[in-house]
């Protein structure tokens, strides 16, 4: 009777959420797929023009995943080997370009390279403006998963490597290198798919000379509705991201079984040699992953116009709906990230959907809903579940995670003094899970203050928010509107790193006293 009633429990939990991923992902993919399904062939892509956007958004991704190997390798290492003080805060710093809003980042980029940039150097109509912004999202990453991976590395393998004759650098090729090499094959399958589908950066750095798909659909959508030819492009988006999903899948399983064994311990810098390499990584740390940040509020600061100025209606109104759809969204992707958490259990079906609005890139999705519901297109709810979609499952991925840590024998303890299931529920697993909701809760408030696409497919001009505002202030000329751009992206990052503060809140102790030690051990 109990195994039946917690059963229906666990079914009446998975109701709602996969009720919500039916509606709002499965039901609009498949009319994604059955408007381009019909028409697509390979004639389409016999276009020079389509095939070009195709080449190319394989091509900046791949180019991403070289640059981030080539980079973020030698900085893993670095960061895994050699202790200094302030490590553990740069190690939580590495999650800050992943939590910032694409258009921030893109303005990052144009203040630094693009006209009148800070370096005197205009990248623009290049590629290379969109690769450097390619990089500052995703080789935190890199850096972030391949240091994990160099930890792994058991000492007692590495000793007798040395002890056997190998040199430093066999020894790596060796022993340390494939013991990172699944945590760097993981992230680099979500480098590609962030940047195979990424819209924003692509959008604003690579304007329409190197336009990807995903910018594409869009603009067969908006300027030409081209519904076809969109539906199309955007079952091969799918196809690729379903294709790198499953990569990264079957390496995440992979990774899963690896055993930590030994740790290899931190050690200091013990030479000038050492020292000087710690200081490039730093430097080179800095170039991708803060300077456009800087230049941001540099830009901002220092802008002709006063910020009085900027104070205009649409100002207010952007805050405003950025504000109450951030909060919004964070209430209904709290509630079904921890109905879809507790509903998994050990179901890999279960577990297997939680990914499934990751697969959807945010156009594909803003389309498929477009075709699915035109007549709810003016609703509000209908982007607020866009909303919900893209933000909760960080909140189901950390909480699971949480509940996946517990010890089992914790409840099982206060069944048996005579706890209820709601009482063991709040006195044991609630104040466990705390502080992976609120981590869980940060980034789906960060995904919902930097929304772009989806807000560009289905917002109302009385639906105005920062991000939409700031592409309508670079799509107008004049110098005062690139300083409004500029200052908006100001309030865009303020907003977003209240949600990183969250993050920082829930760990902050902890990064201290790592801090402390670091220190410590240096003496």
């Amino acid at each position: 009777m109990c195994l039946k009633q917690f059963a229906a429990s666990r079914l009446a939990l998975a109701g709602l959420p996969l009720s919500f991923l039916l509606l709002l992902a499965i039901a609009p993919l498949c009319r994604l797929l059955a408007e381009g399904g019909m028409q697509f062939h390979l004639d389409l892509l016999s276009d020079p023009y389509l095939r070009g956007r195709l080449w190319w958004s394989l091509g900046q991704a791949a180019a991403t995943c070289l640059a981030c190997v080539l980079v973020g390798v030698p900085l893993a290492w670095l960061l895994a080997r050699y202790r200094f003080y302030g490590r553990a805060v740069v190690l939580r710093l590495l999650m800050l370009p992943f939590v910032m809003p694409t258009l921030v980042a893109a303005m990052g980029v144009l203040a630094l390279f693009g006209p009148h940039g800070l370096f005197g150097v205009n990248l623009q109509d290049t590629p290379w403006l969109l690769l450097y912004g390619n990089l500052f999202f995703n080789l935190p990453l890199v850096v972030r998963a391949a240091c994990d991976g160099f930890a792994q590395v058991p000492a007692s393998r590495l000793a007798a490597a040395r002890t056997l004759g190998a040199s430093p650098w066999r020894a790596f090729w060796r022993v340390e290198w494939p013991a990172a090499l699944p945590w760097l094959l993981s992230s680099l399958c979500l480098v590609f798919l962030y940047c195979f589908s990424g819209f924003g950066l692509a959008l604003i750095l690579g304007g329409q000379r190197y336009a990807t798909l995903e910018v594409e659909i869009y603009s067969l959508v908006a300027y030409e509705l081209n519904l076809a030819d969109a539906g199309a492009l955007a079952l091969l988006v799918l196809l690729v991201c379903g294709a790198a999903a499953a990569a990264y899948a079957w390496l995440a399983r992979r990774l899963a079984t690896a055993a930590k064994a030994e740790p290899l311990p931190l050690r200091p810098a013990s030479n000038p040699l050492e020292r000087l390499a710690l200081t490039l990584a730093m430097a080179v740390l800095l170039l991708f992953g803060g300077l456009p940040l800087l230049a941001v509020c540099w830009r901002g600061l220092g802008a002709a116009s006063s910020w009085l100025a900027l104070w205009d209606e649409d100002v207010r109104l952007a805050l405003w709906n950025s504000a109450r759809f951030t909060a919004l969204t964070v209430l209904l992707a709290g509630g079904l990230g921890l109905l879809h958490a507790f509903a998994s259990g050990r179901s890999l079906a279960m577990r297997a959907a939680m990914f499934l609005p990751f697969i959807i890139s945010p156009v594909c999705a803003a389309f498929g809903l477009l075709l699915l519901y035109p007549q709810w297109s003016a609703a509000s709810g209908l982007l607020l579940g866009a909303y919900a979609l893209l933000a909760y499952p960080f909140v189901a991925k950390a909480v699971l995670a949480a509940l996946d840590g517990q010890p089992a024998h914790w409840a099982a303890a206060a069944r048996s003094l005579g706890a209820s299931p709601w009482r063991t529920f709040l006195r044991v697993q609630w104040p466990l899970l705390q502080p992976a909701l609120r981590r869980g809760l940060a980034f789906a408030a960060a995904t919902a203050v930097g929304e772009f696409a989806v807000t560009l497919f289905l917002s109302r001009p009385e639906w105005l928010t920062l991000t939409t505002l700031i592409y309508q202030r670079l799509g107008r000329p004049g110098q005062a509107n690139a300083d409004a751009a500029m200052q908006l992206s100001c309030l865009l990052m303020l907003l977003a790193l209240l949600a990183f503060w969250i993050i920082e809140t829930a760990g902050g102790a902890g990064a201290k006293e790592g801090d402390r030690a670091d220190a410590a051990q240096s003496e």
